[in-house]
């Protein structure tokens, strides 16, 4: 790997590699080397991807999911945790389309395809402090995520609903149902893998002090909400945790990726609406609750996504 363009430590990165399943860093690189017209990397990524978030990230995720598939009888789920507009939903359609040229089946779907539906979601969301249309604890249609993740695990046929944010000028609805016989599943959301903070942690929040009350009530009723979804982390065999070094880089790409959705699909949130919707991910669950995401592997990422650490969360 010397000749790529890699600034984080790869003895972290190695051990990694190697609990993954390979026998050294060199033995996987070199095997990976040998699959690029396999993968169609330079294909695919465009010039903004550098080789850190290909070696450092896509290619050891592929890894784990091509070593779960290869090794294990049962159906697995890989958990991506990552905050808005990280570059998810990009990682996982790269990951869908390269799984088939190894001759299996990776199907990516997030969290918000599991945003209730619009009658459902008015009620959810009623009386939120940031007046916003989704995105929190509380607006997920859980026991169907549940229930269809579950099945999947049993029978291999993934049923789940596709949300479209661009819908009802923005405020979003679900668009259609996507049916498909994956091999193994990966989903991944903003604030996946979070549990309910214990009061000392509440108290802890770097932001605690700037809230408003009726900010400070409703964290305590997302609390709440966030039980709910314990059934549904305890599905996920492994999560990978994509965790900024600054939580407010987000702002930054998350601005970044509404513009593209307002150029590509011509409705997005803008101006008053998307600075509450980047309040409410600032401060509707606590931060230090992001460190305790019991994940399996931790990578850090700079405000330009470079990545600066990869390894296991030990």
């Amino acid at each position: 790997m010397k000749d790529l363009d890699i600034k984080f430590p790869l003895d972290k990165f190695e051990k990694l590699i190697i609990d993954i399943g390979w026998e050294s860093l060199d033995d996987w690189f070199n095997f990976w080397n040998n699959q690029k017209k396999i993968l169609s990397i330079d294909q695919f990524w465009n010039n903004k991807v550098n080789d850190d978030w290909i070696w450092g990230l896509a290619l050891p995720l592929l890894s784990h999911a091509y070593k779960l598939h290869n090794n294990l009888s049962d159906r697995k789920i890989i958990g991506i945790s990552a905050l808005p507009g990280t570059g998810k939903t990009t990682l996982g359609k790269w990951l869908e389309a390269i799984s088939l040229n190894l001759n299996f089946k990776i199907a990516v779907i997030s969290i918000d395809d599991f945003y209730l539906p619009s009658d459902e979601m008015k009620l959810a969301i009623k009386n939120n402090p940031w007046k916003v249309s989704r995105g929190f604890p509380g607006s997920h249609s859980v026991k169907l995520m549940h229930e269809k993740l579950l099945n999947w695990k049993i029978n291999g046929k993934l049923e789940a609903p596709v949300y479209d944010k661009s819908l009802r000028n923005g405020l979003g609805d679900r668009s259609h149902w996507r049916f498909d016989n994956p091999d193994l599943l990966i989903l991944e959301g903003w604030f996946l893998g979070i549990e309910p903070s214990s009061i000392e942690v509440m108290d802890q929040s770097i932001n605690s002090a700037e809230l408003s009350p009726n900010e400070s009530s409703y964290r305590l009723k997302i609390q709440n909400n966030l039980n709910e979804y314990l059934d549904v982390w305890s599905l996920i065999d492994n999560i990978w945790h994509l965790k900024p070094l600054s939580f407010e880089y987000m702002n930054k790409w998350k601005t970044y990726q509404e513009k593209e959705m307002f150029l590509k699909k011509g409705n997005a949130l803008q101006e008053e609406k998307l600075s509450n919707f980047l309040r409410m991910l600032s401060v509707s669950i606590p931060r230090k609750s992001f460190d305790f995401i019991n994940s399996y592997a931790l990578l850090l990422i700079d405000q330009e996504r470079n990545l600066v650490e990869a390894g296991l969360n030990i």
